[in-house]
């Protein structure tokens, strides 16, 4: 039997009260080494709050934080085994990119040529080799969180933490950056943990995300898992997007759930989890199609028709007012090279998908 991995982070029973403001709420799980681990969830959800007491800028209320081995009660911030790189860069603009990057080092006490060489390599890391005479102002806001990244890398921190860091960015940028960060992160092999609100950026660079609502931690998963198999209507709505219908349990048999929704009557759904009483019968757009006539048996089907049409160029979201009383959102993908629209505005249309594809959601 091999040895279960050690956790590089294990926050047990963390409570963190401002006033009477519960900003984290019981929070505990473990972050393994070398993860790429995301907190997600809307502003006021208590991620950052979470990130600053890893750092030790705060300090819980109750529970415990273990970094590397090590409780972390009582150690300041320059003793952990972390670095952060901030939301607003924070780099110091009366320095070259050079000296930003090395002042860590030079104010512990590491030697001049020393901190230079490990500067240098770190400014390798991301990529802005020969940058290390430019002063902050003559830098790109991309080129200025890389100059923030080696600062902090050049440490070698166990844990990079990484507060909203692409926030600042276009969006253009901000895509080329997660591609960077992703790269960075299996370069350097370390554990990184980013706060983000943004679930695009969730899905495309973390290993696992914890999808955080009002100081509680709803579900700890992977991308694949969080999108197509959320554990609530919050988890649901909040990563991507979803159309939700309201139905009551009536049977469950041989792995499928049977539901009574308005408007749509039975429908059977495969389910292998637990689901009683009032649950929410979810599809996310991208899993339904629309045609003019009604589709085969052994789909869910609804009639609907079309209220708006948004042109995103790779596709159009399509909003149609359905028998069953609730506006669907599906999307068509525009694969013709054409400015006409599938459809417009006032077409009755049939909208269906497989049972398979049927989201189940308690809460």
């Amino acid at each position: 039997m091999t040895e279960a991995r050690k956790p590089i982070i294990r926050i047990r029973n963390i409570t963190k009260r401002f006033g009477s403001v519960v900003a984290c709420d019981n929070v505990d799980f473990d972050i393994y080494p070398g993860e790429f681990f995301a907190l997600l969830g809307p502003s006021g959800c208590g991620k950052t709050t979470l990130l600053r007491m890893l750092a030790g800028f705060e300090s819980a209320s109750e529970g415990e934080i273990e970094i590397d081995g090590q409780p972390m009660l009582d150690v300041p911030p320059n003793k952990r085994p972390v670095n952060m790189v901030f939301q607003s860069y924070a780099v110091f603009p009366h320095m070259t990119v050079l000296d930003n990057v090395a002042y860590g080092l030079k104010v512990t006490g590491v030697p001049k040529a020393e901190a230079r060489a490990r500067a240098e390599e770190a400014l390798g890391l991301v990529h802005l080799e020969g940058y290390g005479q430019r002063m902050p102002d003559q830098l790109s806001g991309g080129q200025r969180q890389r100059v923030a990244l080696a600062r902090a890398l050049v440490k070698k921190p166990k844990v990079l933490l990484l507060d909203e860091p692409l926030s600042a960015l276009d969006a253009k940028l901000r895509d080329a950056m997660r591609l960077e960060l992703v790269r960075l992160q299996h370069t350097v092999g370390i554990t990184f943990v980013i706060v983000t609100h943004d679930q695009d950026e969730a899905l495309s660079m973390a290993d696992r995300a914890a999808v955080m609502e009002r100081g509680k931690v709803m579900q700890i998963a992977g991308p694949g898992d969080l999108y197509e198999h959320p554990n609530s209507r919050f988890v649901a709505d909040f990563i991507g997007k979803v159309n939700v219908f309201e139905g009551k349990v009536s049977g469950v048999s041989g792995g499928r759930l049977a539901v009574e929704v308005g408007g749509m009557g039975r429908i059977e759904v495969p389910h292998d989890g637990v689901a009683q009483g009032d649950v929410g019968i979810a599809v996310r757009p991208e899993k339904t199609r629309l045609s003019k006539d009604r589709p085969a048996s052994g789909l869910i089907v609804l009639k609907g028709k079309v209220t708006d049409v948004a042109y995103y160029g790779n596709e159009s979201h399509i909003l149609l007012d359905t028998d069953a009383g609730v506006q669907v959102t599906t999307t068509v993908q525009n694969e013709k090279r054409s400015t006409d629209a599938a459809m417009t505005i006032g077409d009755d249309m049939w909208i269906s998908w497989s049972p398979e594809d049927t989201l189940v959601l308690n809460g």
